[in-house]
C-alpha cells in the first residue's frame, strides 16, 4: 500500500530509466565540456555514436593485484565478463499456478527452444539453474536484448512478460536469487531486507514465507522491505505488489540507524503514551536479516556496461566504512540464535573480506561465520580471500603501518586483513613503542622490534575461507559475495559503544543492556537538542521525535499557529487538510487503523463475510479523516503487532507502504448508488473469497468466458438461464463471479441501468 499519489507512474519511469542506463551499451561522441554539440572551440563535434569503453586499465591493474582469480584463468575471466549477461527469471513458489508454469517450461518451452541458434557454447536455450530448489528458477541463454529482438522468441518472450507482469513468475539476475537462499526463511520469521530495492530479493522472501501457508491463510510472520531512497522505495512497492500480501512493511530510512523500536520507561515517560496491555512485542527483532548492502557494483558488469569507464581505485574505499555500519546495525536488530546473510554484487575484497572480517572483530565470538559447504551443493563457488591489498590514488599498500599519514582519514585499518592499527610512534608522548590496537577495541602493547617483525603482507587468522565468491566464468553469470553469519550471544558493550560513537550518541543513555535499541535509546537526549524537523531527518532519520507531543507530530500545533496568523478564507481549511494528511514524517501519508465501525458492519452485511475471518484490528487506512477514506488495508496479525508498538513508541518507522489493498470506494456514475459504498479489491479477493456468503455466483465455462470477452452482457444472453436469473436479483455494487469448474475467478459491478456484468 503506497502512501504516495502518482507512485505507479514514478516507479514505470524509473524501470524505464534503470533499463535504458543498463542495456544502452552506446554513448554520444560529443565533447563533455561542449554545449549543444559544440565543442571549447565553437565547432560542431563528431555526432557520430561509438560504443561504450569496455576496457579499463586500472580495472585489470587491480584485481590482478588482488589475485581474485588465478593468473592462467585471468583471459577467461576478461572474455566472460565482456559478454552480454544471460536472462534469468525465477517461479513464484506460492502462486496456484507454479506446477503448470514449470511444466510449461519444461516441457514445452525447453523443447521449442531447442534448435534455436544462442551464439554461444550453451546447448540449452534455456534450462533450470541446478542448485535452485525444485526446478524453480531458469537460465535462459539470451540476453534481454535478444529476447526483444529476435522474431524466434517472441512467444518466450510474451510469455515472461506477461507472467511477469502479474506475479508468477520474477525476472531476476541468476546470483541475485542466491542470498535468500542462505537464510533459511521460515513462515513465522520475522524477516527484514536493509537495502531492499528494487525488490526483486524481498519477493522471493516474501514467496519463501507463504510457501508453506494453507490456502486462503496468511502466514504468521513477516517481512520488513527498508530502502532510503523514496523513488527506489517506489520499485520496491510496485515490485512486490504483484504478490498481493498483507505481511510486509516498505520503510524508508538509512539502514545503518533502521530504528528498533524498543519499548521502555525511559521512552514512555518522554513521549507520555501509555503501552496497550495487550501489546505483544516490546522491541522489533528479527529471526532473519539480509544485508545486501550498497557497493561500487563491479559484479555486474555483464549488465551495466557503463561501470566499465567509471570503475576506479577508490571506488570500493568510499564505501567500506558504511558497510561495516549497516551490518553492526543489521546484527544489533538480530535475534540471538538467528542468522544474518551479509552480501555484495562486488568483487572488491575491501568491500567483502575486509568487512566481514572487521565485523567478527567486533562481535568478540557473539557472532560466528558459518560453513554452509554443505547447502545448495550444485552452486559453483570459491572460497573467500585471507589476504589482500588496499590501494589509494595509485599506491599499494599491504599493512596500515605503510599508509602516510596524510592518507589515514581515507585509508581505515579495518581494510586490511588484521585490522591492526599502528599508531606513529612521535604521536604517543615521544614514546619509541608503536602502539597496536586491535579492532576489536583490546589494546596491547608491543615493543618496537616486535613490531618491525610484522610481515609486510597480512594474513587474516579468521575462517574467511567460509565466505563465497562467484566469478561470473564458472557459470556463465555475474560476480557476487556472500557470507552467513550466526549471533550466538548479546553482541559486547564494545560494539554497541562504538556504533554510538559512530552517530554522536552518549554511551551513559544505554543503560538497560539490550543492544537491539541502545543506539535509538541513546539518541533521545540528541534529538531534543535538535529544533528542526529537516535536520532530524537527516541526522537521525530512524528515530522518532518522542518528546514532541503527539498534536505536534500529527501537524495539528502547526495548523494552529497558521490559524492565528490569518484569516484567509479558502486557504485555511486547505492548508489545515494537507498538514493533517502528512502525519509524523514529512511527504509521508500517514497509518492509520480503521476504526469506523459502521461502514465496516455495512461492507460485512453487504458481501456476507461470516464472522471467522478477522477484522478486528486488521483494517488500516492512509487518511485521517474516516469520511474521506478511499481506499482500506488488510495486514496480517505480525504486521498488526509491528504497527501497535511503532504507535507506542512515537511512530519511529517510517511506513511508505503497508498492507493489501482490500476495499476501494466505489461511486455510481449514474446516480443510482449502491447500498456499500466500498468494492472489493482484486488484490484482496483471494484472501477473502473463502469467507464471502453474499454478492457472489458461479459460472459455467462458458458464460464465465463471455462475461471475459465482452464489456456488456444482457442477462437473457447466459447460457446457463438459471445463472442469468441469479445474477438479476444482485444488488447493484460490485459481486464476484467464481469459475465453477477451477480457481480463476474475476470481480463484476452491475450497471444500474441496464440488465448488464461491466467488468
Amino acid at each position: 500500500m503506497g502512501g504516495r499519489g502518482r507512485g505507479n507512474n514514478r516507479a514505470r519511469t524509473q524501470r524505464k530509466h534503470f533499463k535504458q542506463s543498463r542495456e544502452n551499451v552506446w554513448r554520444d561522441d560529443r565533447k563533455s565540456d561542449g554545449r549543444n554539440g559544440s565543442d571549447a572551440s565553437g565547432e560542431t563535434a563528431n555526432k557520430s555514436w561509438e560504443p561504450f569503453e569496455t576496457q579499463n586499465s586500472a580495472f585489470s591493474e587491480y584485481y590482478k593485484e588482488q589475485g581474485t582469480v588465478a593468473p592462467d584463468e585471468w583471459d577467461t575471466f576478461m572474455e566472460v565478463l565482456h559478454k552480454p549477461l544471460p536472462a534469468a527469471f525465477r517461479v513464484n513458489s506460492s502462486s496456484p499456478f507454479c506446477e503448470d508454469l514449470r511444466s510449461q517450461l519444461e516441457n514445452d518451452f525447453m523443447k521449442s527452444l531447442e534448435f534455436e541458434d544462442t551464439g554461444d557454447d550453451e546447448k540449452n536455450a534455456i534450462r533450470p539453474l541446478p542448485w535452485y530448489p525444485e526446478n524453480l528458477a531458469w537460465h535462459a541463454n539470451y540476453s534481454r536484448m535478444q529476447l526483444r529482438k529476435n522474431k524466434s522468441l517472441e512467444r518466450f518472450h510474451e510469455f515472461l512478460k506477461q507472467e511477469n507482469e502479474i506475479g508468477n513468475i520474477t525476472r531476476q539476475e541468476a546470483v541475485s536469487m542466491v542470498p535468500p537462499l542462505f537464510l533459511d526463511v521460515r513462515p513465522d520469521h520475522f524477516v527484514l531486507d536493509m537495502c531492499a530495492a528494487p525488490g526483486s530479493k524481498t519477493f522471493q522472501l516474501l514467496e519463501i514465507i507463504y510457501k508453506s501457508s494453507c490456502s486462503g491463510t496468511l502466514p504468521t510472520g513477516m517481512v520488513v522491505a527498508n530502502d532510503v531512497d523514496i523513488q527506489r522505495s517506489n520499485l520496491l512497492i510496485h515490485q512486490t505488489k504483484r504478490m498481493c500480501t498483507a505481511n510486509l512493511i516498505v520503510t524508508n530510512h538509512e539502514a545503518q540507524h533502521f530504528p528498533g523500536c524498543r519499548l521502555s520507561k525511559k521512552r514512555l515517560n518522554s513521549s507520555g503514551a501509555k503501552a496497550p496491555e495487550d501489546l505483544n512485542l516490546s522491541q522489533l527483532m528479527f529471526d532473519r536479516i539480509l544485508c545486501d548492502v550498497p557497493c561500487s557494483g563491479d559484479g555486474t558488469l555483464r549488465k551495466a556496461p557503463d561501470i566499465w569507464r567509471k570503475w576506479n581505485f577508490g571506488m570500493g574505499n568510499g564505501f567500506h566504512g558504511l558497510q561495516i555500519k549497516i551490518a553492526m546495525r543489521g546484527l544489533c536488530l538480530l535475534k540471538e540464535g538467528s542468522r544474518m546473510v551479509y552480501s555484495t554484487c562486488s568483487m572488491n575484497p575491501v568491500e567483502d573480506e575486509a568487512v566481514v572480517a572487521e565485523i567478527l572483530r567486533r562481535c568478540e565470538g557473539s557472532v560466528e561465520l558459518l560453513d554452509v559447504k554443505n547447502e545448495l551443493p550444485e552452486l559453483v563457488r570459491r572460497p573467500g580471500l585471507k589476504k589482500w591489498k588496499v590501494c589509494d590514488k595509485g599506491m599499494w599498500f599491504e599493512s596500515y603501518k605503510d599508509v602516510p599519514k596524510s592518507r589515514r582519514g581515507s585509508i581505515i585499518p579495518s581494510m586490511f586483513p588484521t585490522g591492526r592499527n599502528f599508531a606513529d610512534p612521535n604521536e604517543d608522548d615521544g614514546n619509541a613503542d608503536l602502539e597496536v590496537v586491535e579492532n576489536d577495541a583490546k589494546k596491547q602493547r608491543i615493543d618496537e622490534d616486535t613490531a618491525n617483525t610484522v610481515a609486510d603482507e597480512e594474513v587474516s587468522d579468521l575462517p574467511l575461507d567460509r565466505c563465497i565468491r562467484i566469478v561470473p566464468h564458472d557459470q556463465n553469470s555475474g560476480a557476487f559475495f556472500i557470507a552467513v553469519l550466526y549471533k550466538t550471544s548479546p553482541l559486547p558493550a564494545t560494539a554497541i559503544q562504538e556504533k554510538q560513537n559512530n552517530r554522536g550518541c552518549n554511551s551513559a543513555q544505554a543503560e538497560d543492556g539490550s543492544e537491539g535499541d541502545l543506539a535509538v535509546e541513546a539518541n533521545i537526549d540528541v534529538l531534543d537538542a535538535i529544533p528542526d524537523d529537516d535536520a532530524v531527518e537527516t541526522c537521525a532519520d530512524a528515530v522518532a521525535d518522542v518528546s514532541a507531543p503527539d498534536d505536534a507530530r500529527n501537524g495539528n500545533e502547526v495548523t494552529a499557529a497558521s490559524e492565528a496568523t490569518g484569516n484567509e478564507e479558502g486557504a485555511k481549511p486547505q492548508e489545515k487538510k494537507k498538514l493533517q494528511l502528512q502525519g509524523k514524517w514529512k511527504g509521508i501519508d500517514p497509518v492509520v487503523f480503521f476504526q469506523d465501525e459502521v461502514t465496516l458492519n455495512k461492507i460485512k452485511d453487504f458481501y456476507g463475510i461470516d464472522e471467522s475471518f478477522p477484522f478486528s484490528g486488521h483494517l488500516v487506512t492512509r487518511n485521517f479523516d474516516m469520511n474521506h477514506v478511499k481506499r482500506i488495508y488488510y495486514i496480517s496479525k505480525s504486521v498488526k503487532d509491528a504497527l501497535e508498538l511503532n504507535f507506542a513508541v512515537g511512530q519511529q518507522l517510517k511506513i511508505a507502504s503497508v498492507g493489501l489493498k482490500m476495499f476501494e470506494r466505489q461511486s455510481s456514475k449514474e446516480g443510482n448508488a449502491s447500498p456499500c459504498s466500498f468494492r472489493i479489491s482484486s488484490e484482496g479477493l483471494p484472501l477473502l473469497l473463502p469467507h464471502v456468503t453474499k454478492q457472489i455466483l458461479y459460472a459455467s465455462k462458458a458464460d464465465f468466458k463471455h462475461l471475459l470477452q465482452y464489456k456488456s452482457v444482457k442477462f437473457s444472453d447466459f447460457v446457463d438461464s438459471g445463472f442469468g436469473e441469479l445474477a438479476s436479483k444482485l444488488l447493484m455494487g460490485c459481486c464476484v463471479i467464481v469459475l465453477k469448474t477451477g480457481m480463476r475467478f474475476t470481480g463484476l459491478r452491475l450497471s444500474p441501468t441496464h440488465p448488464a456484468a461491466i467488468f
